[in-house]
Formats: structure tokens, C-alpha cells, sequence
């Protein structure tokens, strides 16, 4: 795990609070939560995975120059797979 700092305004730290303690879990974890569903629906998670399992840093900055993805069918359909 990883300690992150970060600074949000008072009605929003009310909120969470307020959840927090009806859902009895912490704000941490309510933040987790919510930053895990943001990325699961962000359409920069699939750059940003491949970016992780890429070791070469040219292959990375082509990535992200490019930005230009296909889906499995489109790949497949272009090389006859």
C-alpha cells in the first residue's frame, strides 16, 4: 500500500464522512473504492495498463504518441486471425 495526501473541499469531506460512518468503513476505503470504479471506467486504464507491463521506454513513448487502439475483433479482423 501507498500513503497518498490529498486536499478536498469541506462539503465533500463532510460527505464521505457522513458515509463513512454509515457504512461503518473508513474514508480511506471509500476512496479506494471510488478510484477503483473510476478507473475501471476510464477508457486511459487500458493505455495506462500497458504502459505498466512494458519494460522498454521507447515501446512506452510510442504508446503514448500513438494513443490509437483496436479492439481484439478490429485486430483480429485486419491480420485474418
Amino acid at each position: 500500500m501507498h500513503r497518498l495526501n490529498l486536499t478536498i473541499d469541506e462539503p465533500l469531506y463532510e460527505k464521505a464522512r457522513t458515509i463513512s460512518f454509515l457504512q461503518k468503513v473508513s474514508i480511506s476505503e471509500l476512496v479506494r473504492q471510488s478510484l477503483t470504479e473510476f478507473l475501471a471506467k476510464n477508457s486511459a486504464a487500458q493505455t495506462a495498463q500497458i504502459i505498466l507491463e512494458t519494460d522498454d521506454e521507447d515501446e512506452i513513448k510510442a504508446i503514448i504518441a500513438d494513443n490509437a487502439f483496436s479492439t481484439q475483433s478490429e485486430f483480429a479482423q485486419k491480420f485474418g486471425l
